[in-house]
């Protein structure tokens, strides 16, 4: 994850986890009957009751519901699709489910189904509805192009059932936990690169992120290795709420220029779901080419490195490793990169401690320090291991899981401790910085 800082650097990084789960679906055929039967007279008026008998159980139903969903969104049939929303929900909901399969079109997608998960929830009833069904749904979907394999993402869906037909009445406010795609929030444009794939609103801001991501994956595969996907969905929300519904509502995004988040990570299999780039809404329009660069560079690295990247491993290394690769290229001079580190070196001299996890969760200036400590001690180690060297140091480092992994893994890889590279490090500040 990045931080907007008042010098227009950006810095930072989150990681979700979801559950997995596997798509299933019903269909129905009818045979003929082998004789003529004389159809019985119509009744004057429906009998709710005998429907509902004749119904098939609502779990069922609504398994079939979610796969005529399905079908009529990879066929692009906009009726099949419009036939399973709730006729009598508000006209505003009605269009913007159809909204909503409009932009689903112009999304190139591998993989795209729903599953129902758990049992119904609690919901207060719906008028004139004869039941009622809420339930989480997992929706399963791929980016064609971008993600190696699909990802799931939890959706909360309230169904009704009117005489004997179920439909969609609501598709927020049934779960807290619900997500929101890019295509929930208005128009998408879609750009396919060599390497991935940009989905935004802005088709300016877009093409502007389309432009840099080919050469950006590659820089970062020229330092880490071609051990991953070397492929990377890039998303950029129009809003606030957008941002919050993609990235979650557990993370602060004010301030943030962009973050890398993944559905799940498992590092003992390297499996990594859902891996993606989030952009802050004025990202774009605030950054210059070249920081625009590197920020995409630094959360990159974050996708490419995160399968070997374990929780509570030092922050120092997490994000020092990403901002040296992001900033390899810039063309910036080191007190550029950190101009908050060299004042200090000029004014109180040298660090007098590695950063430390804790001040990653801070904000403003302590956090831009935090950042730019990082990117220098990691770029002193650059020069001193090489890049072969540092990509390793980062390998077992960020698989540490404690502190004194940790410091084995730095101690073996570099003979240093951890005072000893302060020492190191800090010695070096005063000409490195000047």
């Amino acid at each position: 994850m990045r931080a907007v800082s008042s010098t227009g650097n950006a810095r930072g990084w989150l990681v979700l986890a979801a559950s997995a789960a596997v798509l299933g679906g019903l269909a129905l055929l009818g045979l003929p009957s082998p004789t003529p039967v004389e159809p019985p007279p119509a009744p004057a008026s429906v009998d709710h009751a005998g429907l509902a008998a004749r119904s098939p159980a609502p779990e069922t139903a609504v398994r079939e519901l979610l796969a005529r969903r399905e079908e009529s969104i990879r066929d692009g049939d906009e009726a099949a699709f419009a036939a399973t929303v709730d006729p009598e929900a508000p006209a505003e909901f009605q269009q913007r489910q159809l909204q909503l399969f409009h932009n689903l079109q112009s999304v190139p997608l591998s993989t795209f189904g729903y599953r129902l998960d758990g049992a119904p929830l609690a919901h207060a009833p719906v008028p004139a509805a004869d039941e009622v069904l809420a339930s989480r749904v997992l929706l399963r979907y791929a980016l064609s192009g971008a993600d190696p394999v699909p990802t799931q993402r939890p959706l909360g869906y309230l169904f009704v059932r009117r005489g004997a037909s179920w439909y969609l009445a609501e598709d927020t406010g049934v779960v807290p936990d619900a997500w929101r795609g890019p295509w929930d929030f208005g128009r998408v444009e879609v750009r396919r690169t060599g390497r991935g794939m940009v989905v935004g609103h802005d088709a300016a801001a877009v093409d502007r992120v389309a432009e840099q991501l080919d050469a950006s994956v590659a820089d970062v595969t020229e330092v880490w290795g071609s051990g991953w996907a070397q492929r990377v969905g890039v998303l950029v929300p129009g809003s606030p709420e957008e941002l919050r519904s993609l990235v979650g509502p557990e993370f602060a995004v004010d301030g943030i220029a962009g973050v890398a988040i993944a559905d799940l990570v498992d590092t003992r299999t390297r499996r990594v779901e859902g891996a993606r780039v989030v952009l802050s809404p004025s990202t774009t329009e605030q950054l210059s080419g070249v920081a625009l660069g590197a920020l995409l560079r630094h959360e990159i690295t974050h996708v490419a490195t995160r399968a070997v990247t374990a929780d509570g491993a030092p922050m120092w290394m997490l994000e020092g490793y990403p901002d040296y690769i992001g900033y390899r290229k810039s063309g910036l001079a080191p007190r550029d990169v950190a101009p908050d580190l060299a004042r200090s070196v000029r004014e109180v001299g040298p660090p007098l401690r590695l950063p430390t996890n804790t001040e990653f969760h801070q904000a403003g200036n302590r956090l831009d320090l935090a950042y730019q400590q990082s990117w220098s001690v990691v770029h002193f180690l650059a020069q001193r291991l090489g890049e072969p060297g540092l990509t390793e140091l980062y390998r077992r480092i960020a698989m540490a899981t404690s502190p004194d992994e940790a410091e084995a893994a730095l101690h073996e890889s570099t003979g240093m401790t951890s005072p000893q590279l302060l020492a190191a490090w800090g010695a070096d500040l005063p000409s490195s910085l000047a």
